[in-house]
C-alpha cells in the first residue's frame, strides 16, 4: 500500500536526542529539525503531519502505557486521513514496541513503520536521516499492511525483529527461526486495533541451572498474569524437579498463562522432542514455536490486555496472527 500523507509520531529516543549536562537526553522540537533537513533532501517525499508524544523519552523507560498512547495516536491519525504511520523511537526497546504494536494494531487499514537511529541526528556519520527519510520513502513507494521496522536500508517484520548489537548501524535483524503452524483466518473484533486494552502484569524469565521452585513461586505469587518462560533448546527444562513443576501447575490452575520460547537465537519450541519438554507441556505451558521474546511478550500483552479468558488467550497465542509464527 502506497502512502501519500504520513503521520510521523515522535516518541523520543536517540534519533532526536541532544547533549545535556548528564549526557544525551530526549529533546522536544524535533519537527523543526526534520523539516529543515528535508529541505536539503533531493528525494521526493510524501506529505506528513508531525505529532509528539510528551514527554519524549529514552526508550529504556518504555512502558505498556506508552504503547497504548502510541495506539491511540495512530488511531487518531488514521481517522484524520493519514494513510501511513512512521513511529520514531529509541533503539533499546524498539523491537519490543514493534512486536507489541504488531498485535495491538491487527486489522489497521494503513501500514505502520518504526525507525530510530544508533547516533543522534546531526552527529558525525549519523544514521538518523537515512533511517528517517528512508522509512518515509518506503511508505511512499508502498509497504504491506501491518507493522514493520526500517533500519539501515532494510524493511523488517515488526513481530520477528530483534536488536543484536548495541553499536552497529545494522543493529536490527530478523534471525532465521523455524516458523510454521496454523494461521488465524479473519481477525476477530475482540483483538483488532479498535479493541481497548488494560495494563497487564507480565514477565519473561530465563531458565538457568540452579533455578529453585521457591524463586519461581515468589515470582508467580506476585500477581503475574502471564509468564514467558525462556526454555533450553527446543523447549526443555528441569523435568526432574517435581516441586518446580508443581509451582507451574498451580499457577496455570489459577489462570496464569504460561508460554515457552527457546533461549537459542535460532531456536524454536517443540515440546515432544524430549521427555523434559513434555513434562513442561503437562504443567500447562504452551509453545511459542519460533517466536522471539519480544514477540511473545507483545502478543500476551495484546491478548491478556483485551480481557480474554485464559483458554481463549492460549488458543489465539497458539495461532499465527500476523506472521510471528508462520513464514
Amino acid at each position: 500500500m502506497t502512502s501519500s500523507h504520513i503521520l510521523v509520531l515522535y516518541t523520543g529516543g536517540t534519533i532526536g536526542m541532544q547533549a545535556s549536562a548528564s549526557g544525551l537526553a530526549p529533546a522536544s522540537g524535533f519537527e523543526t529539525r526534520v523539516r529543515a533537513q528535508q529541505a536539503r533532501q533531493a528525494e521526493r517525499l510524501p506529505a506528513w503531519t508531525f505529532r509528539e508524544l510528551l514527554p519524549p523519552i529514552d526508550s529504556a523507560n518504555m512502558s505498556q502505557a506508552n504503547w497504548l498512547a502510541m495506539v491511540a495516536a495512530i488511531r487518531q491519525g488514521t481517522q484524520d486521513g493519514c494513510d501511513g504511520v512512521l513511529v520514531l523511537h529509541g533503539t533499546d526497546t524498539l523491537a519490543y514496541s514493534a512486536a507489541a504494536l504488531s498485535f495491538l494494531l491487527l486489522g489497521l487499514p494503513v501500514p505502520v513503520v518504526l525507525t530510530g537511529s544508533m547516533l543522534p541526528a546531526g552527529a558525525e556519520n549519523s544514521d538518523a536521516w537515512p533511517n528517517l527519510f528512508g522509512a518515509m520513502q518506503a511508505l511512499h513507494h508502498g509497504v504491506p499492511l501491518g507493522v514493520h521496522l526500517y533500519f539501515n536500508g532494510a524493511l523488517m517484520h515488526g513481530a520477528r525483529v530483534s536488536k543484536l548489537s548495541s553499536e552497529a548501524l545494522d543493529a536490527f535483524q530478523v534471525v532465521p527461526r523455524l516458523r510454521q503452524g496454523e494461521r488465524l483466518g479473519e481477525v476477530p473484533a475482540h483483538i483488532d486495533f479498535r479493541q481497548s486494552r488494560q495494563p497487564v502484569n507480565l514477565l519473561s524469565l530465563p531458565l538457568v541451572p540452579g533455578l529453585r521452585a521457591s524463586h519461581l513461586r515468589a515470582l508467580l505469587d506476585s500477581g503475574v498474569q502471564g509468564l514467558v518462560l525462556e526454555c533450553y533448546g527446543s523447549g526443555t527444562g528441569p523435568s526432574d524437579n517435581a516441586e518446580l513443576l508443581g509451582v507451574l501447575r498451580a499457577a496455570h490452575a489459577r489462570g496464569v498463562v504460561l508460554a515457552a520460547i527457546s533461549q537459542c537465537a535460532h531456536g524454536h519450541v517443540e515440546f515432544g522432542v524430549y521427555a523434559a519438554g513434555s513434562q513442561l507441556a503437562s504443567a500447562g505451558l504452551i509453545s511459542a514455536g519460533g517466536m522471539t521474546r519480544e514477540s511473545a511478550l507483545g502478543k500476551l500483552f495484546a491478548l491478556l490486555g483485551a480481557g480474554l479468558a485464559q483458554d481463549e488467550v492460549e488458543r489465539l497465542f497458539s495461532l499465527d496472527l500476523c506472521g510471528e509464527r508462520v513464514e
